[in-house]
């Protein structure tokens, strides 16, 4: 059972796909379907629900003083980015040298950043985990990167030490506390600008492919870069999914959001289609953390999304919640169209739980689970399922405007991507730019996949890990990081949160095992099952590059601050793998050290 909505062709787009197959054994894939005229820059959305629906609302935040939500409609929302764009121009800051945001979401980083790309100065979000970590090294070999002409925070007393040490005359902005940095502007001194035609006619002048932000990549392959988004990749992107999800013409999204706007999926997918469509946005101080998932709990009960977009941790940490309380489960349900997740892989476990709860609680309007797949060089979205999908795995088709090729690539399909959302390049990195591209201009993304069904392109594709994570055994056998690892945090639910796999060069495939709360309150039983999972691979003849022989829990949990779990909350296999060397040598060390455990 299915929501009858999605053979709907008025609010959803059918499943189309056009396979053009070449002799090296390489494929393209794109969707018949042309792209529509789209928006000329990102002001252009913001100015059109201000005259539309002036009153609508369009963001709020958790207030400080009160249990309510400090909210803007679209016509305040206009006003307070008029009068920050005109104080941006009136300080005159110099040409060419982006805006850096450091810290989380709210009202004021939002009006700063759209207020910036308004008139043509380049927001930059980072990472608020750079400020927050302990070593500032990161933040200021970021900022010495970017140069930035103007630094935001939302509170002085939490960010200013992270600046120190590191000048560049940059002007220094904050919401709160603005006093205890010597020279810094208080956040009203912006909003106290007097708009002038100067803002419409910076704004009339921006051009498709004039830079709109910057993102950092999150650095899961290596060493972050600055990627370029441009307005005509950002608003051709909600063209795109506006296509296949035809309903956004009609339903204006309703989103309670924690995912930080200094990546793609919450800064790009997310914020910019409730901008695009004149939706709403509860900012969400939540995060998939002990101690501040309640927050998210709460959130969503009182304010009832009708879309909920998440990664596969924010989705395992909320279950414990629905699963407990039919209240709660059908009060967050209540509204809720979708439930999308990406930027990780979800377990099978994950999503047939999902599925339980919805089905106890609305078993007369099935939740439709679905996903898409792209990245910071994409705007993000390439992919999406715009279908029924009975489970994980499937990232769907291409979406107009964009041709996807999968090349063979050792045992894999590397899929690469081309077309109007895709970026043209790093900032102020050609060496990089060109590494990124192939000869025919397609983007090297580095995942890899393959279609669902060879004979019928319209099913869509299936993610198959990244192929920079995949690693070899000494015999020379593959092993396929993203796909095992998904498989088995699903056998071990819910004692598992999260496992990295090692064996690099070695004759068997290692575990290192984070626990959940469960797993962590009964070792025995964890380890318990970790045997019980590898013996059973082993009987059943499971492959060396499929059967894990060893594992070792680990006594404590990823670490943001040192690049272990990135903001969206997946985990980082190769900052893991570096920074717990001692551990993955422990794990094959002979004799077998203390806390291994084997098959």
């Amino acid at each position: 059972m299915y929501p009858a909505f999605l053979d709907d062709e008025r609010q959803i787009a059918p499943a189309r796909a056009v396979r053009t197959q070449f002799d090296d054994g390489s494929f393209t894939l794109r969707s018949p379907m042309a792209l529509q005229p789209y928006a000329r820059c990102v002001g252009e959305w913001l100015e059109r629900w201000a005259k539309e629906t002036p009153d609508a609302l369009a963001l709020a935040e958790r207030s400080d003083s009160a249990e309510g939500w400090r909210s803007l409609t679209y016509a305040q929302l206009r006003r307070q980015v008029g009068a920050v764009a005109q104080s941006l121009l009136d300080l005159r800051l110099p040409a060419g040298r982006p805006i850096a945001i450091l810290s989380d979401n709210a009202v004021d980083h939002a009006v700063l950043m759209l207020a910036a790309m308004h008139v043509g100065i380049t927001p930059c979000s980072l990472s608020s985990a750079y400020a927050r970590s302990q070593d500032h090294s990161r933040l200021h070999g970021m900022l010495s990167v970017l140069e930035p002409s103007l630094v935001y925070a939302s509170d002085a007393s939490v960010y200013a030490p992270a600046l120190q040490g590191w000048d560049s005359g940059a002007v220094r902005v904050f919401s709160r506390n603005a006093a205890a940095c010597p020279g810094a502007l208080p956040w009203e001194h912006l909003l106290a600008g007097q708009e002038t035609p100067q803002v419409q006619q910076a704004m009339q002048a921006l051009l498709p492919d004039d830079h709109a932000k910057y993102l950092l990549t999150s650095g899961s392959t290596g060493r972050p870069k600055v990627v370029i988004n441009t307005h005509r990749m950002l608003c051709a992107n909600q063209q795109m999914m506006a296509q296949a999800w035809r309903f956004l013409a009609h339903e204006k999204p309703v989103l309670v959001d924690w995912l930080p706007w200094s990546h793609t999926f919450g800064g790009n997918h997310n914020l910019n289609m409730v901008l695009c469509h004149g939706g709403t946005l509860y900012i969400d101080e939540g995060r998939p953390m002990p101690g501040l998932i309640d927050k998210t709990v709460r959130n969503l009960r009182e304010v009832q999304p009708t879309m909920l977009f998440n990664v596969p941790r924010g989705f395992d940490m909320l279950l414990p919640f629905l699963e407990a309380d039919d209240r709660l489960a059908a009060d967050v349900l209540a509204r809720m169209r979708l439930a999308f997740y990406a930027a990780a892989a979800l377990a099978p476990s994950t999503w047939q739980r999902l599925q339980a709860v919805a089905r106890r609680v609305r078993p007369a309007q099935p939740l439709w689970l679905t996903t898409s797949w792209g990245s910071t060089e994409t705007a993000p979205a390439v992919t999406t399922a715009h279908w029924h999908l009975e489970g994980a795995g499937c990232i769907g088709a291409p979406l107009p405007g964009l041709e996807l090729k999968l090349v063979p690539n050792g045992s894999k399909l590397e899929m690469r991507v081309r077309g109007v959302s895709v970026f043209a390049g790093y900032r102020n990195a050609p060496r990089e730019t060109a590494a990124a591209f192939d000869h025919e201009g397609f983007y090297r993304i580095g995942d890899a996949g393959y279609l669902v069904d060879a004979e019928q392109p319209d099913k869509g594709v299936v993610f198959n890990g990244r192929v920079a994570e995949d690693f070899k055994l000494s015999s020379g056998s593959w092993v396929s990081v993203g796909t095992l690892r998904v498989d088995l945090v699903s056998q071990l639910a819910p004692l598992v949160q999260d496992i990295v796999l090692t064996g690099h060069d070695r004759d068997e495939v290692g575990m290192l095992v984070f626990p959940s709360a469960a797993g962590a309150a009964d070792a025995a039983r964890l380890e318990q099952a970790l045997q019980t999972v590898m013996r059973a691979r082993r009987d059943a003849g499971a492959g060396s590059s499929q059967c894990p022989t060893r594992a070792m829990v680990m006594d404590t949990a990823p670490d943001a601050d040192a690049g272990e779990i990135t903001d969206k909350g997946y985990i980082n296999q190769g900052a893991v793998l570096s920074r717990r060397a001692a551990a993955v040598q422990a794990l094959y060390a002979q004799p077998a050290a203390p806390g291994v455990i084997r098959a």
